[in-house]
């Protein structure tokens, strides 16, 4: 029996013992009149709502205090408290514009021509949503508070925007930080969320799959990261000395961290406890899993050593691998894709980061934006029930991977050209994005925040 079944059928047994208590002739009185009404209801149920608040807990820990101390720990010492500000920041003011506008317009109906690109403005500062207002879910007759999906596609949008930073740690003023990330959050993030999630969405009434964030969190944020790093220029000594991260303990404990909260950023994204959510999670253990021994693999074989940051690094790649397929794929297919997401995003960290000499400190785009494409396209794979997947009706894998590749480049083009925009905004408003020369000698922490993380 299914999750639904088990939901469907505790709720016809709590019918049967309420019509004991009151009497058969009193049940029979009220079917006429009102059975078949009370038998399409919809209901909450509260199993969902525990796990759909569990999942966003789990997705705040991904970021604070997850992506904090994966970043800090991979930049230098001089520099770990800013890109722990940056992050926890982000965080902050993220949470506070989302429930102003961006849930809104994230995913609100929208209005005329441009309500496949956008939402409307009928929800702002959350107007409207109560204790009492509902979301849908994907099985009909069961919602969710519209409360815990307001706060669970929070989380989403804040890590999201704190992902970029990665890319352009130890060099940008703290101010043009905040301000690009605000701008990037309300012209990228928002329309995206919209194409690809809300019902009007063009993404969405296309077809592309994205279970839980490939186009819109992944792809999303490592095309913005790779624009801005390049935009911003390289750190002082980029390819000319060894930039080493400060503390692999750190950087193996926000790793495990961004794991761990992975399980409510992917099974949480089903919005209900039931088998496919189980599915979903066990994909989130497998893939990772695979990409982090095939990027171990590898290391060994071209650079003599398999490293722990090349374990964190593949585990993570996995990750944003399975994320757009997380609900669509099996578990062998998941297997597969995260080690072909491992061997590619080694590819792009090792070979094509070097070969093209950006400064992307921390391998957003590397892992993220590269990670992201082999997933979203992946997705139109694995989602194959030959392969053991769960695809929705209509599926056919060719037509599928356009729809996929629609959405990949629909995404490159937007964030990229909203990362431009952005870059030349914060550059007129500060009168430059980057620190000075002297600041970035002796780190942004001192600098910017006028404090040392160690004595």
């Amino acid at each position: 029996m299914t999750m639904t079944g088990f939901k469907t059928s505790a709720i016809l047994g709590g019918a049967a013992l309420a019509a004991f208590a009151v009497g058969l002739p009193a049940l029979a009185q009220e079917a006429a009149g009102a059975g078949a009404a009370a038998a399409v209801a919809p209901v909450i149920d509260k199993g969902d709502v525990a796990w759909m608040l569990v999942s966003t807990l789990l997705v705040v820990l991904m970021t604070i205090p997850g992506l904090a101390l994966f970043y800090g720990g991979l930049v230098r010492a001089k520099n770990i408290l800013s890109v722990l500000s940056q992050v926890f920041a982000g965080f902050a003011m993220i949470a506070l514009l989302w429930v102003a506008y961006g849930y809104s317009l994230a995913f609100g109906a929208g209005e005329g021509g441009l309500s496949a690109v956008i939402g409307d403005t009928a929800k702002l500062f959350l107007a409207g949503v109560t204790a009492e207002s509902r979301a849908a879910t994907f099985s009909a007759g069961f919602e969710l508070p519209e409360l815990v999906f307001v706060t669970f596609q929070l989380t989403f949008a804040a890590i999201t925007a704190t992902l970029i930073v990665g890319a352009i740690a130890e060099r940008m003023k703290f101010g043009a930080v905040m301000l690009f990330l605000a701008i990037w959050f309300t012209f990228s993030y928002l329309p995206m969320a919209h194409m690809v999630w809300a019902g009007s969405g063009y993404l969405y009434t296309l077809g592309a799959y994205d279970f839980a964030g490939g186009t819109v969190v992944h792809i999303n944020s490592g095309v913005a990261a790779l624009v801005a790093a390049i935009l911003l220029g390289p750190r002082a000594g980029f390819l000319r000395e060894p930039i080493p991260p400060h503390n692999l303990s750190l950087v193996f404990i926000g790793a495990c961290l961004l794991w761990v909260g992975w399980f409510g950023f992917n099974a949480g994204s089903n919005l209900e406890a039931n088998g496919l959510t189980a599915q979903a999670f066990l994909n989130t253990v497998t893939a990772p899993a695979a990409a982090a021994l095939a990027w171990g693999v590898a290391e060994k074989l071209t650079r003599g050593h398999a490293s722990l940051l090349g374990f964190a690094s593949g585990a993570v790649a996995g990750l944003v691998a399975i994320t757009p397929a997380a609900g669509f794929a099996g578990t062998m297919g998941a297997i597969v894709l995260g080690a072909v997401a491992g061997l590619a995003c080694l590819w792009a960290v090792f070979t094509l980061k070097p070969a093209l000499r950006y400064d992307d400190s921390l391998d957003v785009f590397g892992i993220h934006g590269v990670g992201g494409i082999v997933g979203a396209l992946g997705t139109a794979v694995v989602a194959s029930p030959a392969l053991g997947g769960y695809p929705l009706a209509g599926y056919e894998m060719w037509g599928q991977l356009l729809k996929q590749l629609t959405g990949v480049g629909i995404v490159i083009a937007w964030s990229g050209l909203v990362t431009v925009a952005a870059m030349f905004i914060v550059k007129a408003v500060f009168g430059g994005v980057r620190v000075a020369e002297s600041a970035e000698t002796d780190g942004l922490d001192l600098s910017s925040h006028g404090e040392r993380a160690y004595n």
